[in-house]
């Protein structure tokens, strides 16, 4: 991943058109089991309120500093006014239709040291009645000219069971406006003609069919998905294997998540489509957008409740992620240390090695393979002097340093380390990895450190090569005597 700026978001402004529901909070602390059923009894410490839905989305984008408006619907009932006093204290521009048509939607969450321990919807979801979708649609046509970017948030509630995810969709094409859809449903048809559309992996696997977390196999489905629905643009957010963005004519963009800890996934969602259309409308280019929209998501999921992403954890966050590169480069000892972290978070982790003297397709490939066999990749490299007794006089081409740099760059990548003997068995005995993985070119027998990953419950994985990839083959052709360019006679 290139390095990525903070968009300029106060040129930004984003319509925001959907279901507003309202969240409500219950804090409390768990000491005991209630003696009239086997359940927790919750001490309420601590009562708040929180936009969701639509306003979550309008919230997150105002967080990010941008120019946002809000159109919806709410009941004509108490918990409506309540989201109008919450709007108002966060000072969103909105228009809210009142209705009898359909209750305003509530979440209540009970939670006890933290932890969600149940939630209680009050919903009852309906067509609009002609008069108030006419309404809302006359509001939206005002407020088109001014955006910069459309978002539709259906939750399923009432907003887009008629025709108005079609008609927008169709006004924003004729204005040549990025329209974003967060959907619901397996009926994809009334998003038909978006910009992009954002579900999260059990969303595209109702549409898809027996969708697959192999990249591959990803990337195919959401082909035919694109193709089907006339869809420019399909990002699938993947939980902990991040985010998957596919585009016509564009290479597939699988983007790693960087959250170091999950404690509540409430508004993930909003928060990726927010960033995702508040950087589009500053101007950047929807791979740029993905990219962005993953750092805030890794933000938020790392709070408790439905919060949003904030311009200067953003920020932080996009530090972090540049700083990436460098950070992923350790030595031994620091590298000891990270891996006992890991493990005891429960993640499964994949080492290969190698020189990557010049790196290639088939470098990429094996990589990229054997990051999706755990939940982080440890590369080992030989260092300069390790590769001259490997390969003779003539290498490396590249020194250490900048191949070390090279493949931290990559996003499949979570740690490198350089080793110095001619195998990386104390490595592997160090760092004690769960799969170890090689080319195509060995067999078990041959991997070194197989034994001692095996003995540890480990196992060891062959993955295929590139047919006629290599360094040496690079180096041929560069060089048609073999010899290293820059070799003296």
């Amino acid at each position: 991943m290139t390095a990525l700026s903070m968009p300029d978001y106060s040129t930004a402004a984003v319509l925001v058109v959907g279901d507003v529901m309202l969240d409500r909070y219950f804090w409390g602390e768990v000491t005991r089991i209630s003696p009239e059923a086997p359940v927790p009894v919750v001490r309420v410490t601590q009562k708040s309120q929180a936009l969701g839905g639509a306003g979550n989305v309008a919230l997150n984008i105002a967080g990010l500093g941008a120019n946002v408006q809000l159109l919806g619907v709410r009941g004509s009932d108490s918990q409506g006014d309540y989201l109008e006093n919450l709007l108002g204290e966060h000072t969103l521009a909105h228009a809210l239709i009142a209705t009898d048509d359909l209750p305003t939607t509530t979440k209540t969450r009970i939670l006890g040291q933290g932890q969600q321990l149940l939630r209680m919807d009050e919903e009852a979801p309906r067509q609009l009645a002609e008069a108030t979708l006419a309404d809302l649609k006359a509001r939206i046509a005002e407020a088109l000219p001014q955006a910069g970017a459309v978002i539709l948030s259906d939750y399923g509630k009432g907003v887009f069971l008629g025709d108005l995810a079609a008609w927008i969709i169709a006004a924003c094409r004729r204005r040549r406006l990025p329209v974003l859809v967060d959907p619901k449903g397996s009926d994809w048809e009334r998003y038909r003609g978006a910009t992009a559309i954002t579900p999260n992996t059990a969303e595209f696997q109702a549409v898809a069919g027996a969708a697959s977390n192999e990249e591959g196999q990803l990337t195919a489905q959401a082909e035919a998905v694109r193709d089907r629905f006339d869809l420019q643009w399909l990002l699938v957010t993947r939980g902990s294997h991040g985010l998957s963005l596919m585009g016509m004519g564009q290479p597939s963009l699988h983007i790693r998540s960087r959250a170091q800890e999950v404690f509540d996934v409430s508004g993930a969602g909003d928060t990726v489509i927010a960033t995702l259309a508040a950087s589009l409308a500053a101007g950047a280019t929807m791979p740029q957008a993905a990219e962005i929209a993953n750092a805030a998501a890794g933000v938020v999921v790392a709070k408790v409740g439905t919060q949003a992403i904030q311009a200067d954890e953003l920020a932080r966050a996009l530090r972090m992620e540049n700083k990436a590169t460098a950070t992923k480069i350790m030595d031994l000892q620091a590298a000891a240390i990270l891996r006992q972290r890991w493990r005891a978070a429960g993640r499964q982790v994949v080492f290969t090695n190698g020189c990557f003297d010049i790196l290639h397709v088939g470098h990429l490939q094996l990589l990229n393979a054997a990051a999706q066999l755990g939940d982080r990749l440890i590369v080992g490299v030989n260092s300069d002097a390790s590769v001259k007794r490997l390969k003779g006089d003539s290498r490396p081409v590249t020194p250490d340093t900048q191949r070390m740099t090279l493949l931290a760059g990559l996003a499949c990548v979570d740690m490198v380390v350089k080793f110095d003997t001619d195998t990386p068995l104390a490595l592997i005995r160090k760092l004690s990895p769960d799969v170890l993985v090689k080319g195509g070119d060995y067999t078990p027998d041959t991997v070194v450190g197989r034994d001692i990953v095996e003995a540890s419950g480990g196992r060891v994985a062959i993955l295929p090569l590139v047919p006629g990839v290599s360094t040496t083959r690079v180096i041929e052709r560069i060089a048609p005597n073999g010899r290293h360019p820059d070799a003296t006679a």
